[in-house]
């Protein structure tokens, strides 16, 4: 028996971007986070911000918090798409994050 994803995670550039900032094994980690995430949507890894289309990968590796935004495409199969990533600094998600996933969101979906 396979095990299928529950999604597939497609990244834009800018998450790209982010990943490429970043040390190996932290970047190594996020991956290997996200992967596990689309297996079993673990809360821990992956979670729905309140009030919002937006969901975040949630990442903790030596004491630091990182995030990437996302949303769902349902349109054609169940997808993923990753907006960007930061470093988590506060408890709350700051808006102006929250503000920039919605944007390529709504680009998105208009450019679809």
């Amino acid at each position: 028996m396979d095990i299928q994803p529950k999604f597939q995670v497609v990244y834009t550039q800018d998450v790209r971007d982010f990943l490429k900032e970043l040390d190996l094994k932290v970047r190594t980690k996020i991956l290997y986070n996200v992967q596990k995430a689309s297996y079993s949507l673990d809360p821990k890894l992956f979670k729905k911000l309140e009030g919002q289309e937006i969901w975040e990968f949630r990442t903790v590796y030596a004491g630091m918090q990182y995030r990437m935004l996302a949303f769902w495409d349902h349109s054609s199969q169940t997808i993923v798409v990753a907006t960007h990533g930061f470093i988590k600094k506060t408890q709350k998600t700051p808006q102006k994050e929250i503000d920039r996933a919605n944007n390529i969101r709504t680009q998105y979906f208009n450019h679809k």
